[in-house]
């Protein structure tokens, strides 16, 4: 079992993946570009491990999305997925995508202001300007080639976790600190 990973029994007996540490501000592993995956390694039981365990964890704290840096783990990986979510109530749906390799390319110059959050800033939530449309290209899960156009949350999620995989936080991106906010002060003075 990874470092920092907990294995749960549920309460019929059975044993479900685990949910793994989530890496906060200040660990340097938030801070690295992450590797690529070599496509031949995509399909081993580690990587598939990892993505299942990366999919439960992002389940269990509310999150849309996390990248593999953000369990500790220096690779090209990340997750999303947007289905009534609490931190999240407005949100579209987003199936859940695993994409690998993941590269994201503004399709106008068009940025858009919104509230962002992160797994890895629990606690807060500030206004990133984001490109409003993107095209995204990775592999899935099989190692199969993505490509596809997002607009709006969507976009604003998968850069997000580009980010990540960069060595980038939503911080960094941030033009002021005025609106980094704690979230009881995010939900008192700012949202709504």
């Amino acid at each position: 079992m990874r470092r920092g990973s907990k294995r749960f029994h549920g309460s019929n007996g059975g044993v479900r993946l685990p949910i793994l540490k989530v890496a906060r501000l200040g660990h340097p592993v938030l801070r690295q570009v992450a590797p690529p995956v070599r496509p031949e390694t995509i399909r081993d039981a580690e990587t598939q491990r990892l993505i299942d365990d990366m999919i439960e964890t992002m389940r269990e704290y509310e999150g849309v999305g996390v990248a593999a840096p953000q369990v500790h783990v220096s690779q090209q990986i990340a997750v999303i997925e947007a289905k009534g979510n609490r931190r999240y109530p407005d949100a579209p749906d987003i199936p859940l995508t695993v994409l690998i390799n993941l590269e994201v390319m503004p399709l106008s110059p068009d940025l858009e202001d919104d509230w962002e959050g992160c797994l890895s800033l629990i606690d807060f939530r500030g206004q990133t300007p984001r490109y409003r449309q993107v095209r995204a290209k990775a592999l899935d899960r099989e190692g199969r080639p993505l490509e596809f156009i997002a607009t709006g949350f969507h976009a604003r999620v998968l850069q997000h976790e580009r980010d990540h995989l960069l060595g980038k936080l939503f911080i960094d991106r941030m033009p002021s600190l005025e609106t980094l906010s704690y979230l009881p002060e995010f939900s008192r003075y700012w949202s709504g």
